[in-house]
């Protein structure tokens, strides 16, 4: 004699073997876990070097001269002023720097101050401007009066803050014949820069 099975009985054992067969696949692999998403990656703006800028600076210079016994090295400092113009990779500019100074040369002199009118170019490296620098340079004394000369050198400069830059710089003056004298002249300085841009 077969079984007899009624409609409503094996529609609900249709559904609920349905029903549980996804339930034991799945619980057969292990479930998929998205990975979080990654935080925006932000780019610092480079740095914007046009402009004008001005400061002050102070270090030590170390004085020559073609006249035996007359040579000396101090302290020397002063005012920057400047402007440059940013093309992107790398910056140009100009400007102009006056220092005092009291170094001792002996009995012949004491160099007394020094003004530049400079030219300067650099490439951008990172945040920091890297540059080559050279211009007119003219340097008194108080008793072997003054004198016209050039120089040329390097440095660099690093924001600090959005205005605020420090850098330092080493430049080689040269004075032939100072004012006369027959005597020449030349000069190595080294300087800490801090300045402002405007």
């Amino acid at each position: 004699m077969k079984p007899q099975y009624s409609s409503p009985a094996l529609i609900s054992a249709l559904v609920i073997g349905m029903g549980s067969a996804p339930a034991l696949a799945g619980s057969l692999e292990d479930p998929v876990i998205a990975p979080p998403p990654l935080p925006p990656v932000v780019t610092a703006p480079g740095t914007d070097w046009t402009g004008f800028y001005g400061g002050v600076q102070l270090g030590y210079g170390d004085v020559d001269t073609s006249a035996s016994g007359v040579d000396g090295d101090g302290a020397i400092g002063g005012l920057i002023l400047g402007y440059d113009y940013d093309f992107g990779s790398y910056v140009v500019g100009a400007g102009i720097d006056y220092d005092i100074a009291d170094i001792d040369l002996g009995s012949a002199a004491t160099l007394e101050d020094v003004l530049r009118l400079k030219l300067r170019a650099g490439v951008e490296a990172g945040p920091a401007l890297i540059y080559a620098t050279g211009g007119y340079a003219r340097a008194g004394t108080d008793d072997l009066g003054s004198d016209d000369g050039y120089f040329i050198g390097a440095g660099v400069d690093y924001p600090i803050t959005e205005a605020w830059t420090l850098g330092g710089e080493l430049l080689y003056h040269e004075f032939d014949d100072f004012d006369g004298s027959g005597v020449d002249v030349d000069a190595t300085t080294l300087q800490a820069r801090l300045s402002f841009r405007f």
